[in-house]
């Protein structure tokens, strides 16, 4: 069946098979007999007849099945022939709506490959300003701290406590701890050891040393010069009149009065001629005019000191400090209670200055620099 064509149909008639020579051999004959009286039943039929007579009707059934075949077989060719047109138009109409698809599909999916690349930069570009913005609030930290740093280092520096320093460096820790970044620990780190620094520095006494200064101002005009002769003799006798007489206690008013009048004549009599040694020959050769002016340079020693200790500028006043010290160690009386008292307000004042130094937050400031440098 598959091997006929389907465009070809059958005749039927055509399809019939010709009927067998011998039974159109055997039936002409008895045509023409057809009026004359039946056969008699005494008349034998012969077998060759009812083969023929079957074959016959054998071969009109075959072709009438086989006819009725081939009218279902082109039926039914008909039918698949026209289900298979309908699914041809179908698949091509499928094919067609499916060629479609892909065609948008292939649009959708180029728009969906530039939008994912626009997203994909943005996102890059999103990541970049938040790495940024992060390193940016970081070095905006770096730079808060350190200028909030320098600025209480100058408070301190003004005020001569350790406070604003102690304060600032714990809100610097604290502003760390809330960024919770790892690339400031070591700026943490030095904070805790500047804070634990401080805690052990002493504060000095700025006001009592101050008052000390402006005394050794007042008492410079008061300080006898190593070559004043004449002062030394009245300060000789004015520690004779002060000190008892060497008459006996008992004695009478006027014996007393003798014994202290010879002994200031006495005095007076040794004073007339004077040894003593001086270490410094300048001392020894300063005019009345050049004392006046060594008392007044030994003032503006002394009230730059002063003014180095007000601005905190230590170095300075130790330098006025023992300036002045080895002025008065050189050119005034070393005997002299006066001079000796000055001399210890000064050495004690030296002292204080040399430990009145503020301690430093390089250790801080460095690592802030380091952070800040991005190492």
């Amino acid at each position: 069946m598959s091997a006929l064509p389907p465009s070809a149909p059958i005749d039927p008639a055509a399809a019939s098979p010709a009927p067998a020579p011998e039974a159109v051999a055997t039936a002409a004959p008895t045509a023409p007999s057809a009026p004359t009286a039946a056969p008699t039943a005494s008349t034998p039929v012969h077998p060759l007849t009812w083969l023929v007579a079957a074959l016959a009707v054998a071969g009109l059934a075959s072709s009438v099945m086989l006819w009725q075949k081939l009218s279902n077989i082109q039926e039914q060719l008909a039918r698949q022939s026209a289900d298979s047109g309908a699914l041809a138009v179908e698949a091509r109409t499928m094919a067609r709506q499916a060629e479609d698809q892909v065609r948008d599909a292939t649009a959708r999916l180029s728009v969906a490959e530039a939008r994912l690349g626009e997203v994909a930069l943005q996102r890059t570009q999103l990541e970049e300003l938040m790495q940024s913005l992060s390193r940016s609030r970081d070095e905006n930290l770096v730079v808060d701290i350190e200028s909030a740093l320098r600025l209480a280092q100058q408070q301190a520096q003004l005020t001569g406590s350790l406070e604003p320093l102690v304060a600032a460096l714990k809100t610097a820790s604290q502003r760390i701890e809330r960024a919770a970044q790892p690339r400031l620990a070591p700026v943490q780190r030095a904070i805790a050891r500047d804070l634990d620094q401080l805690s052990r520095a002493t504060v000095t006494d700025t006001a009592g040393l101050l008052a000390r200064l402006d005394d050794l101002v007042r008492q410079v005009d008061e300080l006898p010069v190593a070559n004043a002769v004449a002062q030394a003799a009245a300060t000789r006798r004015l520690a004779a009149s002060s000190t008892p007489a060497s008459a006996a206690p008992n004695a009478p008013w006027w014996q007393a009065t003798l014994q202290r009048s010879w002994d200031i004549l006495r005095e007076e009599a040794r004073s007339l001629v004077r040894v003593s040694r001086i270490d410094q020959p300048e001392a020894i050769l300063l005019s009345p005019e050049q004392t006046y002016f060594l008392r007044e340079n030994l003032k503006l020693k002394l009230l730059h000191a002063r003014l180095g200790v007000l601005a905190r500028q230590y170095d300075s006043a130790r330098a006025d400090l023992a300036a002045a010290s080895a002025a008065l160690n050189k050119y005034f009386d070393p005997s002299s209670r006066r001079t000796q008292t000055a001399a210890t307000v000064l050495q004690a004042a030296q002292a204080t200055v040399r430990a009145a130094e503020l301690p430093r937050l390089d250790e801080t400031l460095a690592a802030l620099a380091t952070a800040a440098a991005g190492r």
